[in-house]
């Protein structure tokens, strides 16, 4: 069994990049599905408003997305690691 990567660099990581924190752990899929739903949640907000809104008002479903993303990353992190220190 490999050592997992330290929460607090997960954590990190999924604050700087959607989707990294995940992929850091070793879950591509769900990282690179998020990555895509910031993407396109952003796109579709961002063309569904109109240039008076604020560049968090037109980009707010993909950074809402995002926010999700950062503590599922660090909690999926935390249980690999607790589990790692298990010895049955």
């Amino acid at each position: 069994m490999t050592k997992p990567v330290n929460p607090h660099l997960v954590l990190l990581l999924a604050i700087i990049l959607p989707g990294a924190g995940h992929v850091a752990i070793g879950d591509q899929r769900r990282g690179l599905a998020f990555a895509f739903f910031v993407l396109l949640l952003g796109a579709l907000t961002y063309a569904t408003t109109t240039p008076d809104h604020s560049f968090i008002g037109r980009h707010a479903g993909g950074l809402f997305v995002w926010a999700l993303s950062i503590p599922d990353a660090y909690r999926r992190a935390r249980i690999r690691a607790a589990q790692a220190n298990f010895i049955p």
